[in-house]
């Protein structure tokens, strides 16, 4: 009877906000995949009439399609560059945070977070600026050096490097600080106990430091993976997909559908089209983990 009373008071707790997550997100993802297999377009809008039941037509249209594949591979590009690099500077950045002769680390802790909380909009103006090829400071130190200015953001073999470069420095600074409280949270006995026994700086690390931060590296990487999978405000804000559509990530075609052309059937496929790709991406981490583990 007990037992019954305090289930039944737990789910009175829980039912405010287990109606909010129905409301705001199990019901717009169930619309999303109902609007996924019709052709829900500007003239559904306007007279419901017109709207149509396609089936799986527009994900075979996605599959088909060239602009589609070039968005996903210009993703990848993002997911396989940028990841590591965030991570890699990430964790190299909360080691020298927890680091013994580190000082000052709150102010370093806040310069470090502040690209993430800073407005997309203004930085990406002021990284517009440093790209710039004739007046951008990144090309006039370039050129101190003797190297020719390099059309950053307007030519298709750089635009990409540098949307992600951009990225990197926005957000490495979000997983720098979950990294640094899982430094935080291991023994220092242990590393006393490893260099009484003759551990080098190296060995302490790769024997001590990340065994422990295993589960907190890979969350972060499941994190980050996730984030550069929808990348969208870097390549809409610093190039709108150019140039010649060099920088159009996935999300930024489901933008495009959707808010541009009006295709929000489309849109919506081309949505779990993404959320597919991102299970199996988060899947293949996950079994990466375990096997490590075993």
């Amino acid at each position: 009877m007990r037992r019954s009373r305090a289930t039944w008071v737990a789910w009175i707790f829980a039912g405010p906000a287990l109606a909010l997550i129905a409301v705001f997100f199990l019901l717009p993802v169930l619309m999303a995949l109902l609007l996924s297999i019709t052709d829900f377009d500007l003239y559904a809008l306007a007279d419901m009439r017109q709207l149509r039941f396609v089936g799986l037509q527009n994900y075979l249209a996605l599959l088909r399609s060239a602009e589609f594949w070039n968005a996903l591979g210009n993703t990848l590009y993002f997911v396989l560059l940028g990841v590591p690099l965030s991570l890699g500077l990430s964790l190299l950045c909360a080691l020298l945070l927890h680091a013994a002769a580190a000082r000052v680390q709150g102010f370093f802790r806040t310069a470090v977070f502040a690209p993430v909380v800073a407005t997309m909009v203004a930085v990406a103006v002021i990284w517009r600026y440093l790209l710039h090829t004739r007046y951008g400071w990144v090309n006039h130190l370039l050129a101190q050096v003797g190297i020719a200015p390099v059309d950053w953001l307007g030519d298709p073999r750089w635009s990409m490097p540098a949307i992600v470069l951009f990225a990197v420095w926005k957000n490495f600074g979000y997983n720098a600080v979950i990294l640094l409280a899982g430094l935080q949270g291991i023994p220092r006995d242990l590393y006393e106990a490893a260099a009484m026994d003759g551990a080098g700086a190296w060995q302490r690390f790769r024997r001590v430091t990340l065994p422990l931060l295993g589960p907190t590296l890979s969350m972060v990487g499941i994190l980050t993976v996730t984030g550069y999978f929808q990348l969208f405000g870097e390549p809409y804000v610093m190039t709108q997909g150019g140039p010649a559509r060099s920088t159009v990530s996935v999300l930024y075609l489901m933008y495009e559908e959707g808010f541009k052309w009006w295709n929000l059937g489309s849109a919506s496929a081309v949505a779990f089209l993404l959320f597919v790709l991102m299970m199996v991406f988060t899947g293949a981490l996950l079994a990466l983990r375990r096997w490590r583990r075993w």
